[in-house]
This record gives structure tokens, C-alpha cells and sequence, in this order.
């Protein structure tokens, strides 16, 4: 299981704030790779970047890219440059494809957001910003140990734990339950709308949303 693994050599953060013109803007949605994860909160990320992919016509069919470590799609937006990955190693490792991606590119933390399930916000809640810990999240642990903490985060509220005495990480192995489902493709869209924003404007709003109606 993810949490299971051991946890990979740490590398001092990166300094991305070059100087430059680059349009490259990378967004990184976070899960599981298998298939028994899909529908699982912690696969919320994956979930939300593959609607972001699919609504968007500028955007390419998903392949794998062996060298980054994750599944790859890029489009053209004006005159930005789209990059969208899902890490295939698992969540514990995520920082690994996201470090590649970056390494190639040459893009600026501004210009990267992860989309990814947060357990500390409740669900119907959608928050962003730049920087901040990783609240537990072995994910976002990774990927701040390899990379520094400040890039975007789409924080998609999973919680709050029912029961409340569950183990956090058996939790968010869970699926959703009948009622959260039925607010998925709210969900959904109101991620999309914070993504497109972020690629238009080249920069995340800080903020927090509902999706639910």
C-alpha cells in the first residue's frame, strides 16, 4: 500500500525562480495509479485533472511518459504552453514525476499547481493557495521535500472523517459515499473553472469555493 513504502532519498529544494519568459504552466493531479484505487477520495486529484483533460479539446490524449514517471497530456492556451501530469509511481513518490516535469521544463513554482484530496477541509469545499505544509499528506510531502513549498494547490475537502475514530489512511482508501457521488460533477466543474482561471491568467486565485448546490 501507499503508505508502506519507503520513502525516497530527499533532495534539497529546487530554486525554479529563474528569470525568463517561459509560458510553460504545469498542473499535476495526485492518486493511486492502480485501478482498485479509482473512485477512492485519495484519487480525488487524478479524478479532476482527467475532466480537465476531457473538456478541454486543446489538450492531448493521455500518454505515458517513462522518463517523468507519469501519464502526460499538453496543450496549447494563447500563448501558454499546458502541462498536465498524473505521477504513475504512488502517492508517497509523487514528488518524483513532479521534480522531472519541472527539471525539463524550466517552469516557476507560481506557475505549477497540484490538484489533491485534503482531509482538513470538509467536503463541498474547494480552497486555494501558495505554499503552506502538507497537513499529513504524503503526497504533497513528497512533492514540497524535492521541489520547496511554493507552488499552487487545489485543495479538494474529503473530510471529516465518519467514523471519526477511522484511521485516516484507511479512510481516504474509501469511495465516496451515495450523497458525495450525487456532488461529483460539481465538484468537478468547479475545479475546471479554478484550473481554466489558472491557465489564463497564468497565476491561482487565492480563495475558498462550494461546489455544492
Amino acid at each position: 500500500m501507499a503508505w508502506l513504502q519507503k520513502r525516497p532519498q530527499v533532495a534539497l529544494p529546487i530554486n525554479y525562480y529563474t528569470v525568463g519568459q517561459n509560458s510553460t504552466l504545469i498542473i499535476a493531479g495526485l492518486g493511486n495509479p492502480e485501478k482498485q484505487y479509482t473512485g477512492t477520495r485519495h484519487n480525488i486529484g487524478f479524478e479532476c485533472i482527467d475532466f480537465f483533460v476531457e473538456k478541454h479539446d486543446e489538450m492531448s490524449q493521455w500518454v505515458e511518459k517513462k522518463d517523468l514517471k507519469c501519464l502526460f497530456s499538453s496543450g496549447r492556451f494563447g500563448d501558454s504552453n499546458v502541462i498536465a501530469i498524473k505521477p504513475t509511481t504512488y502517492m508517497n513518490l509523487s514528488g518524483e514525476a513532479l521534480s522531472l516535469t519541472l527539471r525539463y521544463y524550466k517552469t516557476i513554482l507560481e506557475q505549477v499547481v497540484v490538484v489533491h484530496d485534503e482531509l482538513d477541509i470538509e467536503f463541498g469545499n474547494i480552497r486555494t493557495r501558495y505554499g503552506g505544509q502538507d497537513a499529513g499528506h504524503n503526497g504533497i510531502k513528497s512533492i514540497s521535500s524535492l521541489i520547496g513549498e511554493d507552488y499552487g494547490r487545489i485543495r479538494i475537502g474529503i473530510g471529516p472523517k465518519k467514523p471519526s475514530a477511522i484511521d485516516s489512511s484507511k479512510f481516504v482508501l474509501q469511495s465516496f459515499n451515495e450523497i458525495e457521488k450525487e456532488q461529483m460533477i460539481n465538484l468537478k466543474k468547479e475545479t475546471i473553472a479554478i484550473l481554466s482561471e489558472f491557465v489564463y491568467n497564468k497565476r491561482l486565485n487565492v480563495e475558498t469555493r462550494s461546489f455544492i448546490v
